[in-house]
């Protein structure tokens, strides 16, 4: 059971770090699921429309950063006369704990649903350390 202290949620607040978008689109965040088992923590964003080519994992500073954006879809031939799909990029931002594998981290997506897997560092184990003369 998720305790809360592997993964939290970061508040989506604008800082002078942040800069300006670049892009002129709305950006949404992902409705996301977060699990846990004794040996990893998944997210599980949905993101419709996004695929592998589109989607940008970061982790720097223990925030892990899920962006991802979508091509627009036109119709050939047709022009939009009503629309309500409100089309625009995702971000989401997550505070990885020390606990978890940094190099391991995988992300997989499929039908518009990324998957996050943060694996979780084993135990120190304990070790002898030898003690020489000088």
């Amino acid at each position: 059971m998720a305790d809360g202290k592997n993964l939290m949620p970061q508040k989506a607040e604008v800082t002078y770090d942040d800069g300006e978008p670049t892009r002129n689109r709305r950006v949404y965040s992902p409705l996301t699921d977060i699990v846990e088992s004794a040996d990893e923590i998944l997210v599980v964003a949905d993101m419709p429309g996004v695929d592998e080519k589109c989607v940008d994992i970061t982790l720097e500073k223990n925030v892990l950063t899920i962006y991802a954006y979508p091509p627009e879809e036109t119709v050939e031939n047709y022009s939009q006369v009503f629309g309500e799909y409100g089309v625009g990029d995702f971000e989401r931002k997550f505070v990885v704990s020390q606990e978890i594998d940094r190099d391991k981290i995988a992300a997989k997506v499929k039908n518009g649903v990324l998957t996050v897997h943060l694996p979780k560092a084993g135990p120190a184990k304990a070790r002898k350390i030898e003690v020489r003369a000088v």
